[in-house]
């Protein structure tokens, strides 16, 4: 769903900062796309973008299976940057040299300026004062410079830190602007942008709505939408942009798995219904969800059965509407890029909230959200009126508590979780902790263990803390929570909660751990 009149495209070489390039675009107002390297000149044609910029990667140039896009790309008039593998790309293409340096340069170098217009326009040519932290991460350097190139940079162990070319807009940098270690990155990135390529910082969320709106209009026309509410951040925002371009014709359908925390099926249901105009069915499917899980203890098995009842209950529901044709969905843009692997072969990992409905309504989707990042689609929400504690919601896995509780589900075991987690949650929040942290929850463990209380043996279940702090779910780490508010959780827990004796705090990272637990 296109409708930008200015883009940068951005070519994948398998860069782990190739997002955060597209992150750093977006952040100036342009909107931007990530794709493969081996994209068709065809295809990059059609989309006449305003630059090209090529990511870096971890592959040699002269490795024999080294990704190589079209050298031709350098003769279509587009103004292209290349970073780090990208830059030794583009001088090799134009028969340059790159060979492996004597000495790699990893981590922060200084950069001394020798041409002040193009990308380092605005900043001071170099001598021993004026010299910019930069980060470096490669291991081979460009010893030979191909004709009509000239060095506009330099480090320690780098003659080549930064190229150009004097007649085409063609650029090259060793160094990645991209990360925050390089302290002229945003300099460097919007000379490029908006001196080389010539962009209006114009790409904000009043615009996407407007586009997304028309977008959406133009789709359905007149058909029925449906789309399913869960409460958390992505799935409202996705309801309340498609209910500003078809109104009525969209019907939210809230289901009440039975795993849900402690009131919040009620006050999701209540904040919809009162502050959106948005018509939602609501199912509480509790007791058929809790009879299909009844004995299963595999986390996989328990995945399955969640999600496929969750098709069964939602197709009931969306049969009972008349004829449908559409659900919209909040897949986001790193569910869409993540598993595209950058030499182009993996597909795209199915991501849906409600996986495998399409296939089996026969549904069209609709994912107004599908070209943007989680922090983009808060900011959207805002726009959209909805409100902080909607927006700010930590993430909540679509099947529930049922992978917050190690082994069987059962109404008992549901019960005590959800009283130790409103007491995490509850703490989290009264001590400013919530919004710090990426998740922080309460896990029930399949495991017993001694405890006193009173004068008396206690034999009970064990309840264990997660806090992580992540900025996309992709790596997160485990949260540096001061000891008070861990005391004051595990005290409350084990006074509050009967059947818990132990309260323990999960101190692992992802990778390797998950995030949850199951």
């Amino acid at each position: 769903m296109n409708s930008h009149d200015e883009m940068i495209l951005i070519l994948d070489f398998g860069s782990q900062t190739t997002q955060l390039i597209a992150r750093r675009i977006r952040e100036q107002k342009v909107y931007c796309e990530i794709h493969p390297y081996t994209i068709s000149l065809e295809k990059i044609k059609e989309m006449a973008p305003a630059g090209i910029v090529l990511s870096g990667g971890p592959c040699s140039v002269y490795d024999e299976d080294a990704p190589h896009s079209d050298p031709e790309l350098f003769s279509l008039s587009f103004p292209v940057l290349g970073i780090c593998y990208g830059a030794q790309l583009m001088i090799l293409q134009h028969g340059g040299k790159v060979e492996r340096a004597e000495k790699r340069e990893f981590g922060k170098a200084e950069l001394h300026i020798n041409y002040t217009a193009g990308l380092f326009a605005g900043l001071e040519a170099g001598t021993d004062v004026h010299h910019y932290q930069v980060w470096m991460s490669h291991g081979d350097r460009v010893e030979v410079v191909p004709e009509n190139f000239e060095a506009t940079a330099v480090s320690d162990h780098s003659p080549y830190a930064a190229l150009r070319h004097r007649e085409k807009p063609l650029v090259a940098v060793q160094f990645h602007p991209e990360v925050v270690h390089t302290l002229i990155g945003n300099d460097v990135l919007r000379n490029f942008i908006f001196g080389m390529c010539g962009c209006a910082p114009e790409w904000t969320m009043h615009s996407f709505i407007e586009s997304s709106v028309s977008a959406i209009r133009e789709k359905v026309g007149d058909q029925k939408v449906i789309c399913a509410l869960s409460g958390g951040v992505d799935s409202s925002v996705t309801a309340a942009i498609v209910h500003r371009a078809i109104g009525d014709q969209l019907t939210c359908i809230y289901v009440n798995n039975g795993l849900m925390r402690t009131g919040e099926s009620q006050s999701i249901l209540q904040f919809f219904r009162q502050k959106s105009k948005l018509n939602v069915i609501d199912v509480d499917a509790t007791d058929f969800f809790l009879s299909e899980l009844d004995g299963v203890v595999d986390p996989e098995v328990k995945r399955k059965r969640i999600g496929l009842g969750f098709i069964k209950i939602f197709e009931d529901e969306a049969g009972k509407l008349g004829e449908v044709n559409y659900l919209a969905q909040g897949t986001l843009y790193p569910d869409v890029i993540e598993s595209v692997s950058f030499r182009g072969e993996a597909p795209i990992k199915s991501h849906h909230n409600v996986g495998g409905l399409p296939e089996v309504m026969k549904l069209d989707l609709i994912e107004p959200l599908r070209e943007l990042f989680k922090d983009e689609v808060r900011e959207l929400g805002l726009e959209l009126g909805l409100p902080e504690e909607a927006i700010y919601r930590q993430p909540f896995p679509g099947p529930g508590l049922g992978i917050r509780i190690m082994g069987e589900i059962t109404g008992e075991r549901l019960d005590i979780l959800r009283q130790a987690d409103v007491i995490v949650l509850d703490e989290m929040k009264k001590n400013g902790w919530y919004r710090k942290v990426w998740q922080s929850f309460a896990v029930l463990l399949p495991i017993q263990t001694v405890g006193v209380m009173g004068d008396g043996r206690t034999y009970e279940n064990v309840i264990a803390i997660r806090c992580v702090d992540s900025r996309d779910a992709m790596t997160a780490d485990w949260s540096k929570v001061p000891y008070e508010i861990l005391g004051v959780i595990s005290t409350r827990i084990i006074n509050e909660v009967r059947g818990v004796n132990r309260v323990v705090y999960d101190i692992s990272s992802k990778p390797p751990a998950t995030i949850e637990w199951e």
